[in-house]
């Protein structure tokens, strides 16, 4: 079986709208990315076009739709789009917007599965990588809501939406993949309550809404422009959010979604849950089996040829993965045998936290000295700041190193770092460097 490959879209293409929340005329574009891209959001109306990667950890506000935020720079009600990406396996996409919302359309994802159709979808050369749930995954919430993954060899989501009433309680178990997405999913409707309205209003949300983007329950009666679309429309509604919000989990994944009473913040604290699941399983396996290798990924020789480092200094084994030009995963095996446990308690071996910060630079060096006009220079070490040590590194732990530029203009670079071992932080740091002629 032939090897699946990172998809984005084939050419450009635009909707205009209105946006739910805020009201304001909006365009967006879409337009293709390379492999390991993922999904960022440029905000084309403000100064220097800032651009907000979807990730977790810029999720800010998941109050009636889900917010990702940079700074002072939003990008919310996110979802439905994402949700489109996601359902089609479209892997990676530049998306363009003169607003801080996408259009809302009629409420559901309808509007983006044309876009994308206009924009079509292509293959990329690098193999698509999935997380397969291997061990079960789940949170609760204080209501009753619960979400949990279960292995699956395809993706399915099996959900129940526990409304006001139990005349609009639904139930559905389905397997959704790119070949039925759009007439399964992509076009149910998002719903609220009639006793909502009126305190969403009061809270400045909702401007843009009316009966032709959302469904409203009142009590038994249902109010809607046109028909039901489906007989269980809510339902398929509360799966087209599930899959919009775990599409800010850095992988598709393969696994049996089950859900009980979701909303936008079950949905990202389960999307955490997951990530914290992700990255244990990642560090369990690095130090003996299914290391990544090829273009995305650098062993010890590739290194060295980048950072000056050598014995006892040199604090990566390996660079596991890197995710556009911004973000990389490092590893570095910590031994008994390394040279400063013979003074740093030898009773007790801990690994120094300076090291660790050392090994967050080294990782963020090697971003940085990857971009042509930095080849054959040298990153230095220039400042450090909000360090935190969490959790003692002990002989035998496998140190995850992940860095993120969050700078780098002319000759300084600034980035974020943590160290993690088994899914847990153990130290973190904000770091800034100047980049060096020889």
């Amino acid at each position: 079986m032939p090897t699946a490959r990172e998809t984005t879209v084939e050419r450009e293409a635009s909707l205009t709208g209105t946006s739910l929340h805020s009201g304001a005329k909006v365009r967006l574009t879409v337009k293709p990315a390379g492999s390991g891209f993922g999904y960022q959001f440029r905000r084309m109306d403000l100064a220097d076009q800032p651009t907000i990667p979807a990730f977790l950890e810029k999720v800010k506000q998941v109050e009636r739709a889900t917010t990702l935020a940079e700074g002072s720079v939003k990008v919310s009600t996110v979802e439905h789009l994402l949700s489109a990406l996601r359902g089609l396996e479209i892997d990676n996409a530049l998306i363009e917007l003169d607003a801080n919302e996408p259009p809302i359309g009629d409420g559901s994802a309808s509007p983006f599965l044309e876009l994308l159709s206009q924009a079509g979808r292509k293959e990329l050369e690098a193999p698509r990588s999935v997380f397969q749930i291997k061990e079960p995954v789940w949170v609760t919430a204080p209501d009753g809501g619960y979400m949990a993954a279960l292995p699956h060899e395809g993706f399915k989501v099996s959900c129940t939406n526990s409304n006001h009433t139990p005349h609009h309680t639904q139930f559905l178990s389905i397997e959704v993949g790119a070949d039925n997405y759009a007439k399964e999913i992509g076009r149910a409707r998002t719903f609220v309550f009639y006793e909502e309205v009126e305190p969403l209003l009061e809270k400045g949300l909702i401007k843009g809404g009316s009966l032709e983007n959302a469904i409203v329950i009142r009590g038994e009666s249902v109010m809607s422009k046109e028909p039901m679309r489906y007989p269980d429309e809510f339902v398929r509604h509360k799966i087209l959010d599930i899959i919009g919000d775990l599409a800010l989990f850095p992988l598709p994944i393969r696994g049996h979604i089950l859900a009980a009473k979701p909303s936008h913040g079950l949905n990202l604290q389960f999307a955490k849950a997951l990530l914290k699941a992700y990255r244990a399983y990642q560090s369990s396996l690095m130090p003996v089996e299914n290391v990544p290798v090829g273009e995305r990924a650098l062993d010890i020789n590739d290194v060295m040829k980048i950072l000056p480092h050598r014995y006892p200094f040199l604090m990566v084994d390996r660079v596991l993965r890197f995710e556009g030009d911004t973000k990389a995963v490092g590893l570095k095996t910590v031994t008994i045998n390394e040279p400063f446990f013979q003074g740093h308690f030898p009773g007790h071996p801990i690994m120094p936290g300076v090291l660790q910060i050392e090994a967050m630079a080294q990782v963020a060096s090697i971003l940085l000295l990857r971009n042509t006009e930095n080849a054959g220079k040298l990153g230095y070490f220039m400042s450090v700041d909000k360090a935190k040590f969490r959790k003692p590194v002990m002989p035998g732990d496998a140190l995850m190193i992940q860095v993120e530029l969050t700078k780098s203009r002319g000759k300084i670079g600034k980035a974020s770092g943590q160290c993690l071992v088994n899914g847990e932080v153990v130290s973190e740091a904000e770091l800034m460097f100047a980049v060096m002629d020889r």
